[in-house]
Order: structure tokens, then sequence, then C-alpha cells
């Protein structure tokens, strides 16, 4: 287990980036048939208090389940179409929103989304538990869920067989850049903390990239690869793909990649 403390992110909300950055939306629907849906309680001291809202995709409980962070303007009600996907080749899906998406309460900030991860996960190891599911178990964030996904992984990896990041960025330079804070000595402390951060994740990874990504550039999946030196990460780059449409262009090469991971990290070390 890595013992990493996640660095001081208000600074990014403090400098205007969180409010700039959010596209929360209401639920779509009721959990279809097989799901269900939780409340997970995040902040207990804020009146009123504060809830993350999950749905999990339960097809089988001998399968293995991925924690997964949904990008921006998402809810868990969009992916009640993807489950089946995941289904297909025998996963089960835990879908988990951030403040203010979906179901969920509260207002996000950058420093929320990150430290919001810890709750989500146990309780997502507490439900599985109840439900005598399998041990077998991923985080994974698409886009602006990567945040709270790294997070995950470089905290709370020691009940988790790998990672998997689609179309997400690992570093913050870039938006410290665009802050001006990048070049001052607070700024500059925290992207090297962030960067320490990801250096310490040692669960087998899968990142998943589009060719033709113009929100995230490759050049980015390149680098958060470049940033995992303690683990061995694999770079899937979907052909002819942007930044939402990996699954539906490179649907077989986007599930083949997956299925290859939960098979070769069936057992953590």
């Amino acid at each position: 287990m890595t013992d990493t403390p996640t660095p001081n992110y208000t600074l990014l909300d403090e400098a205007g980036l969180g409010g700039a950055m959010f596209f929360p939306r209401p639920n779509e629907s009721l959990p279809p048939t097989g799901a269900t849906d939780h409340l997970i309680e995040v902040d207990s001291n804020s009146s009123p208090r504060v809830a993350i809202a999950a749905r999990h995709y339960l097809a089988d409980p001998t399968w293995p389940t991925i924690l997964y962070f949904h990008g921006n303007g998402e809810v868990a009600s969009d992916h009640d179409g993807i489950a089946p996907l995941y289904r297909d080749i025998g996963i089960n899906l835990f879908v988990a929103e951030f403040r203010g998406y979906g179901d969920s309460t509260g207002t996000p900030t950058y420093a929320t989304l990150v430290s919001d991860a810890h709750p989500v996960v146990a309780a997502f190891h507490r439900i599985l538990d109840q439900l005598g599911c399998a041990d077998q178990r991923y985080i994974m964030g698409r886009s602006l869920g990567a945040n709270p996904a790294l997070e995950a992984a470089a905290n709370a990896d020691q009940r988790f067989n790998g990672l998997i990041i689609e179309s997400g960025a690992g570093n913050i330079r870039r938006s410290l850049a665009r802050t001006g804070l990048l070049d001052t000595e607070i700024g500059g402390q925290l992207a090297h903390a962030h960067e320490q951060k990801i250096r310490s994740i040692t669960l087998p990874t899968l990142i998943i990239h589009g060719e033709i990504d113009l929100l995230v550039p490759p050049s980015t999946a390149e680098a958060l690869r470049d940033l995992l030196i303690n683990t061995t990460p694999v770079l899937e780059v979907i052909p002819r793909a942007g930044h939402n449409d990996l699954l539906w262009v490179g649907r077989l090469q986007y599930l083949e990649a997956i299925t290859k991971l939960v098979q070769q990290s069936a057992h953590p070390a």
C-alpha cells in the first residue's frame, strides 16, 4: 500500500480554475433492471451534508468490477447504454459522479473532485463486500475523471488490481500555466507534489487515448505514461478517434485492451 499525501489543490480553485471547468447536469433516468443507485456521504460537516451519487451495474458478483469516474458534462445514467458493453466482456461497472452532477449534492471544485475519491473508494469496497462481490477490482477515470482515479490509485491501491485512464491528463502544468501560477514558488511546488503522487502509483496501468483528440492532445497521454515510473503502463492509441468517441470508433481495440489488462492483473502482488 502506498501512502502519498494529497497535494493542496485548493490553489487551483482560488485561482478561478475550478469554477470554469465544471459542467454539471442532473440525472437522466431511474436505474435500469439489474442496476442500483447509491448516495455516498463525502462531507458530513457541511450543512446540508454532501453526498456523491453512484450507479452500480451488477451483472454477476463473481466478475471483476470497475470503479468508474466519468468525464465532464456526464452523469452516471449516461452509462446505461455503456454498461452492457462491459457486461459482454464479463465486467461490472460502478459509476461514481462528482459534486453537483446527477443526483449528487454540493458544488464541484477541483480540490473536492480529488479528495472525494477517498470516501467513494471506501464506499465502493463496502458495497461490493456486502454483496459478496469478487475481490478483483479496478479504478478507471475518463477525461476529468482521471483526477480522482489517479488519487485513488496513489492512495487506496491495496484492494485494486489495476488502473485505466481514458482521454485523461495526468499533468496539471497546463492548468497552472493558464492561471499564471506555474512560474510561482507555490505553483511549482504543487506541480512537483502532483507529479510525485503519480510517480508513486504501482498498479498495472492502461492508458487509452484518441489519435486525434484535440481537447486533451495525445502528447498528454504520453506525458502521463512517462510519469508512471513505478509500473509498466500500456498506452493504447485508438486511430481516428477524438476525445469522446473512442469506444465507438475503436470499440474492439478498446474492449480488448481492457480485457487484456484484467486478465493479466487478476492477482494483485
